[in-house]
């Protein structure tokens, strides 16, 4: 679930200008996507068909729309022309990501019906944003997502939607209804600014449906839903409670909300807690590295630990379980960054299992079930330290199977994949990227989805034995070697 780093202090600061420099980087690399394909009808199979579009679509329910003619809807253009926000996708894919071009069509920039005010793109000033594009050449389907983190609309940009649009696929993508560090102040009631993620990726969905069938004149043949961290949670929920809008969905890395645990709220304190001790390497550290190993960090993720402890785990913990649990510090907003064991509502201490009812009903609202009701591919690495796989993904697919939905379900753990890509370039050698891996599952959600060969059962993808950094961004194989 990554958010853009605290600027509590200079480190991070820095952290963060590093990372949107990098993406900046991405947006200068060759054209052609790593295994991008023909753009073809996934319903035909026939060549994709160009079309052209005088009056743009209007998007049903949105209070404000603005349309552009654009060159390129991929980065390699929308960067230039402004109609993308390179901050809001800083860190989230390899520098070295390649750039596909010769997109054309139509971008719709917009926002629905909210009272909120967080995400401040186009001097907007308003929450439930949204963008459409809608490419010349279309293959006839619909991919539709919401961001990671508390990011805004465009955060997906790099990750998937340069992918999927030279693809031929239209592409559609929100907000989810609020954004940034304080989107906790979102709603009424604990839970409600996480819930609105849920109904605002809903709500697009069918809006963007519309839309390519105003577009293209006809609906799309087969729509999908993506989405890494927090955009995984809802591709997860969207499957388990309208999977009649969907044909099928691939999950980055989703977060797991379960109002019996596990959950962030009951690995994250753990991290808080025993992490400083085993940083310090006294004779309390041997002790503390179990317990961090306990909690779901997994062994030979421990060179992770320190930049999750400075950008990621304390600020993820404090603003969440200010969403979910606004009492725990009482007046206090989002508790005290970096406290120390011990001190007044300090959120290392926190213990979800023995917070009131009300805490766990929060949660209830927006847990999951495993009770998905279309073709599911998740995908999660084996170093991730923010959602640790044992505490997140292990469950969720066993979750499925126990609601009997396991042959709709397919998990492959990605061998030293983390939580996020950019950290590849800040540990060469010692991790590798999601992002092929990702788009491994997709083709192969794709091809399940037609006549094409199964998924292979789900297992451990080994990472290749002397596969270098160019291999390894350019390749995933799921099946088993």
């Amino acid at each position: 679930m990554p958010s853009r780093p605290s600027p509590v202090t200079a480190t991070s600061r820095l952290l963060t200008f590093l990372m949107a420099l990098l993406a900046l980087m991405a947006g200068a690399a060759p054209s052609g996507a790593a295994g991008a394909s023909p753009q073809v009808d996934p319903g035909t199979g026939a060549p994709a068909r160009s079309t052209s579009a005088a009056v743009p679509p209007r998007v049903p329910g949105a209070a404000h729309q603005r349309a552009a003619r654009l060159a390129e809807l991929t980065t390699a253009g929308t960067v230039r022309t402004g109609h993308t926000d390179p901050a809001d996708w800083a860190g989230l894919t390899p520098k070295d990501l390649a750039v596909p071009t010769g997109v054309p069509g139509i971008q719709i920039d917009g926002y629905f019906p909210d009272s909120s005010t967080t995400n401040t793109n186009h001097g907007w000033n308003h929450d439930a944003q949204f963008v459409i594009r809608l490419p010349d050449r279309w293959n006839g389907g619909l991919v539709v997502s919401g961001t990671p983190g508390n990011r805004e609309q465009y955060a997906n940009d790099r990750a998937i939607g340069d992918w999927v649009l030279a693809r031929g696929y239209a592409f559609a993508t929100t907000d989810k209804g609020n954004t940034g560090i304080a989107f906790h102040r979102d709603g009424r009631a604990p839970g409600d600014a996480i819930a609105e993620w849920n109904s605002r990726l809903t709500q697009l969905t069918r809006a963007a449906r519309a839309v390519t069938a105003q577009r293209y004149h006809r609906p799309p043949v087969r729509t999908l839903v993506t989405g890494m961290s927090n955009g995984g949670y809802l591709v997860r929920w969207q499957l388990e409670n309208h999977p009649e809008l969907y044909d099928g969905g691939v999950d980055w890395e989703g977060t797991l909300w379960r109002s019996a645990g596990p959950n962030p709220l009951t690995s994250l304190p753990l991290a808080l807690r025993h992490y400083p001790a085993h940083a310090a390497g006294g004779p309390d550290a041997e002790d503390a590295t179990a317990a961090l190993h306990a909690a779901g960090f997994p062994a030979g993720s421990e060179f992770l630990w320190p930049y999750h402890h400075r950008v990621y785990w304390d600020l993820t913990q404090r603003i969440y379980r200010e969403e979910l649990d606004p009492d725990f510090d009482g007046a206090a907003e989002a508790g005290t960054p970096y406290c120390a064991p011990g001190a007044p509502a300090c959120d290392a201490d926190y213990a979800y299992a023995a917070r009131p009812s009300g805490t766990h009903d929060a949660v209830e609202r927006i847990e999951l079930t495993g009770r998905i009701g279309k073709p599911l591919i998740t995908v999660h690495g084996t170093l991730d330290v923010l959602l640790p796989i044992g505490e997140d993904s292990d469950v969720y697919a066993r979750m499925v199977r126990e609601a009997g939905r396991g042959g709709l379900h397919r998990y492959y753990r990605i061998e030293d994949g983390t939580h996020t890509d950019s950290l590849v370039d800040v540990f060469p050698g010692r991790l590798r990227p999601l992002v092929p891996c990702h788009r491994s599952a997709f083709t192969a959600l794709e091809d399940w989805l037609t006549d094409g060969p199964r998924p292979p059962a789900g297992h451990t993808v080994v990472r290749p034995a002397g596969a270098g950094p160019a291999e390894l961004l350019d390749h995933c194989s799921l099946t088993r070697s």
